[in-house]
């Protein structure tokens, strides 16, 4: 492709359409040089050949000239002075938020160092906080005044938890029946493609605990990562996140609603690393909340899942307080890796400190690091994420019919970050 390195001046007759479709094949092409930097593609197969010929001859300066020229196409489109916005207006602030944080990958790729903050701005669309480690403390306190004994507080957590580690033998029922449940809750608020399904593979050797591939035409290929024991509480959790109402029915409505309906090829591609991911991984996480609300998530686990695994449900309910704690101390985990990212400490030492702070086993400890060097700031999208789209989606009213609603429309159309300030 001869994208016109002397152009200046966008064409008089540009639009959205056009400018979507050279997004498109943009976005492919940086993923020919970086592998992981496409989550998702299912448009043209045309698109995808012409990217993969424009690769050998695409040098990350001239990829970032053409960002630059996106840019300044994507910019008339744009009015940042509204409040209200209509669908095409969201579209256009979409692409060039999605611009930005190509801009961003691509400066990584060149070498440049940013810090943690910077990064995550420049990828995500928002900023974090890394609060001290010591304002966790108090709740470190707390949660060890509730598992009493003798060693570090991660041993004797790990020791608690591990009564509810799902047999090997058992993991792929009792996900099974997970699935098959969060997938019966979601569908009953969100209605989805009468062809949609999924395919399950349980997995080793990866960074993360659960992954969706999305194939396109409501279809996707869920992997669950079975290196470390798998909790009772996580078949709900993975069930939710990457299948319903999390990264299997978000792609397949944006496919639907965006693609497929209006026509717009640019949501027929996912670069990993943009606002696009900050929105997928914090409704993910609230979709667990949304379909399992109050004791549902107990009551669930007690009576259906531990009989599958063959684990008593004896002390459930403390090991569920446990986990809603423990997850109060996610954003620890941001200033550890920024100061690791860094080079202000080393992997021993963050180890220690994510061992403290989080109360995981050094084997935990070891993963979560391995996510962090692969992914870096993409930590941010799981726990800032839920708590921005959590509180999007409760500003709707407290009753669960609204709240899915409201779900079903963040799922649907063109959200960036900062529109989850907007009630």
């Amino acid at each position: 492709m001869t994208l016109g390195a002397c152009a200046t001046v966008p064409p008089a007759s540009d639009s959205l359409d056009a400018i979507g479709r050279d997004y498109v094949l943009l976005q492919l092409t940086i993923g020919e040089k970086e592998e992981g930097y496409i989550d998702a593609y299912y448009g043209p197969e045309t698109a995808m050949a012409q990217a993969k010929a424009d690769a050998p001859a695409a040098t990350l300066d001239s990829l970032s000239a053409r960002v630059a020229w996106l840019e300044t196409r994507v910019a008339p489109f744009t009015d940042d002075g509204k409040a209200a916005l209509t669908l095409e207006e969201r579209r256009a602030r979409f692409l060039a938020a999605q611009l930005v944080a190509a801009r961003t990958r691509l400066r990584m790729m060149r070498g440049e160092t940013l810090s943690f903050a910077d990064e995550a701005e420049g990828l995500f669309g928002v900023r974090p906080e890394l609060p001290p480690l010591e304002s966790f403390d108090p709740l470190v306190d707390r949660i060890e005044a509730l598992v009493p004994g003798e060693g570090p507080i991660w041993q004797r957590l790990e020791s608690f938890r591990s009564r509810f580690n799902v047999p090997a033998d058992k993991v792929e029922p009792v996900m099974v029946a997970a699935i098959a449940e969060c997938k019966r809750r979601s569908g009953a608020y969100i209605a989805m493609p009468a062809h949609e399904n999924f395919e399950l593979a349980l997995v080793t050797d990866k960074p993360w605990g659960g992954y969706n591939y999305y194939q396109g035409k409501a279809r996707s290929k869920i992997e669950i990562n079975t290196d470390l024991p798998i909790r009772l509480d996580r078949a709900i959790d993975l069930g939710c996140h990457e299948g319903y109402p999390g990264h299997h029915v978000y792609n397949a409505l944006l496919e639907r609603e965006l693609v497929d309906e209006r026509g717009w090829p640019e949501f027929a591609v996912y670069p990993l690393y943009s606002p696009q991911s900050f929105i997928a991984e914090g409704s993910a996480n609230y979709g667990i909340e949304l379909a399992f609300p109050g004791k549902e998530a107990l009551a669930y686990n007690r009576d259906v899942l531990a009989p599958i695994a063959g684990i008593s449900g004896e002390g459930l309910d403390r090991f569920l307080e446990l986990g809603d704690l423990t997850g109060k101390l996610r954003g620890a985990q941001y200033t550890i890796a920024a100061r690791f990212l860094a080079g202000e400490i080393d992997e021993a030492a963050a180890s220690e400190l994510l061992q403290r702070y989080n109360l995981v086993s050094p084997e935990r400890a070891k993963q979560s690091l391995r996510f962090i060097k692969s992914y870096r700031s993409y930590i941010i999208n799981y726990g800032l994420g839920l708590d921005m789209v959590r509180g999007y989606v409760e500003a709707a009213g407290p009753g669960q019919d609204v709240r899915w609603r409201r779900m079903e429309q963040l799922l649907s159309m063109p959200m960036l970050p900062s529109d989850l300030t907007v009630r």
